[in-house]
């Protein structure tokens, strides 16, 4: 089965079931984030996570397996996303790129924030003038080695 048959296959178990990505999250014992981008193909999972995700969605050993194997990321895009709301992070990015870069130097010195030893959440906070999405990215910092 490739990712891209697993990834058909959870969504629609997840819909004939009328799960949530939270709830499919809480199953497996990981955050909503990765684990949907466990489900999208972009991360995997350890056995014991891939079989309660399949166990929860009553799917079968090849989603277990798929789920298991290593992804090659970022394959499923063109240079920029054509969706509205991916294209967002990269008009932030655009926009704000250079300013974090140099506030994460001026804080923490020349280096990275890892994408590897990373956390991120998403929550929704209510506002009366529209409620606002919350994005919250944790990463380690690397500083760049010196030899």
């Amino acid at each position: 089965m490739t990712k891209l048959e697993m990834t058909e296959a959870i969504i629609a178990a997840k819909a004939a079931k009328k799960a949530s990505w939270g709830e499919i999250a809480t199953a497996v014992g990981l955050s909503d984030v990765f684990t949907t981008s466990v489900i999208l193909g972009q991360n995997s999972l350890i056995p014991d996570d891939a079989k309660k995700l399949a166990d929860f969605l009553d799917l079968g050993p090849d989603v277990t397996t798929a789920l298991t194997e290593f992804p090659l990321k970022a394959t499923d895009t063109e240079l920029v996303a054509k969706d509205p709301l991916i294209y967002r992070f990269f008009e932030i990015a655009y926009v704000y790129g250079g300013a974090i870069k140099e506030v994460i130097h001026e804080k923490f010195g020349d280096g990275i924030m890892s994408a590897i030893d990373f956390t991120m959440d998403v929550d929704k906070e209510e506002d009366p003038k529209g409620d606002r999405v919350v994005v919250t990215m944790n990463g380690k910092f690397l500083p760049y080695k010196k030899w």
